[in-house]
């Protein structure tokens, strides 16, 4: 396999009330890996619309969700002037990628997406086409940079295995034609999942079996990235637990969904393992361990909070910095779509 410089993408959806789960499942991984990578981070406002606009709030709503994941982007660490932060639609490779991915991918394959399943519920004849098809363009996001590596959820994985599908696929029906164009035995790289930490999967805080969620009826459910400090604290203290003391090691915490969802927060926010939190905290009640989570929590969200409040009270700026890495990153893609095209066999004077 031909050898690829190593570049990470990946990206959030801007469908509003960004929670912790969002930020210790992706976000705070994205900052760390800016020092390891170059990277690419996207707000992928395509596929917010893929579902009705009362999900993503409609016009006004979907502008200042994008923004408010810029926001947290950058309040999270994540550094503009050396990493590309942009907003998808920005960057119109994206769709014309995902034509061509939707004419090598298989009606089979995406049949099989649990996801799409979850989405579009009992009533799948009224999904959108952009649903059904989600999959093919989230293959272009990452495949029009030819990014190596994707920080994913547990919910991703198979979204990533349909995009490493897809790469092979194209590297395999225009074979010849990728040599003839001066590559290797491939043009597009297979990439590779980037799944750590020690909370990939943050659950409910009234539930542990489901995981923390914008749509959950309950507020109490779920930490908000710009909640204050005492909501935060409220929260925490309400969180659901069980009577039983904290074990001493994590194979203790098998079936006790809330405990281990609450040890996961604590030692993702710590950067911690499971293990190490539960030397210090095994053995002691709720009423020990949530106001020291709370204390953590605080500490470590507060002040994204406020960063975050600051940037989407400025638009200007946010917007600045989105155009700026749109103009970077259709650097990238307009010399892939340029390869693309002659290996393809499309007549055009991009130049490649």
């Amino acid at each position: 396999m031909a050898a690829f410089e190593q570049r990470v993408f990946s990206g959030v959806q801007p469908t509003g009330n960004l929670h912790l789960g969002n930020y210790l499942g992706a976000i705070k991984r994205f900052a760390e890996l800016q020092h390891d990578y170059p990277c690419l981070y996207c707000v992928v406002d395509l596929h917010a619309i893929t579902q009705p606009p009362s999900v993503w709030g409609g016009p006004e709503g979907l502008a200042a969700n994008t923004r408010e994941v810029a926001a947290a982007y950058l309040a999270a660490g994540i550094d503009p002037k050396t990493q590309i932060i942009f907003n998808q639609s920005q960057v119109p490779q994206h769709a014309e990628l995902a034509w061509l991915f939707n004419c090598v991918a298989r009606m089979g394959w995406l049949n099989r997406m649990t996801q799409f399943k979850e989405k579009a519920g009992k009533d799948k004849e009224n999904a959108s086409v952009g649903l059904f098809a989600y999959p093919t363009l989230m293959a272009a996001d990452i495949l029009l940079y030819r990014a190596t590596h994707v920080p994913v959820g547990d919910d991703q994985k198979q979204h990533l295995e349909l995009t490493r599908d897809i790469a092979q696929k194209f590297n395999n029906d225009f074979a010849g034609s990728i040599a003839r164009n001066g590559f290797e035995d491939a043009y597009f790289p297979l990439p590779e999942p980037l799944i750590t930490g020690p909370a990939t999967r943050v659950m409910s805080l009234r539930d542990g079996s489901k995981k923390m969620s914008k749509s959950d009826p309950s507020d109490y459910s779920r930490i908000v990235l710009t909640d204050d400090a005492d909501t935060i604290a409220k929260k925490i203290r309400k969180a659901k637990t069980d009577p039983e003391p904290l074990p001493s090691e994590a194979e203790g915490l098998a079936g006790r969904a809330e405990a281990e969802n609450l040890v996961g927060l604590f030692a993702a926010m710590s950067d911690r393992s499971r293990d190490d939190v539960l030397k210090e905290y095994g053995g002691s009640a709720f009423s020990v361990f949530k106001p020291a989570l709370a204390e953590l929590t605080v500490e470590k969200i507060a002040p994204i909070a406020d960063e975050m409040r600051r940037l989407t009270a400025d638009p200007g700026t946010v917007d600045a910095i989105l155009s700026d890495g749109a103009e970077k990153a259709a650097v990238i893609a307009e010399k892939v779509m340029a390869e693309v095209g002659a290996i393809v066999g499309f007549v055009s004077g991009r130049k490649k």
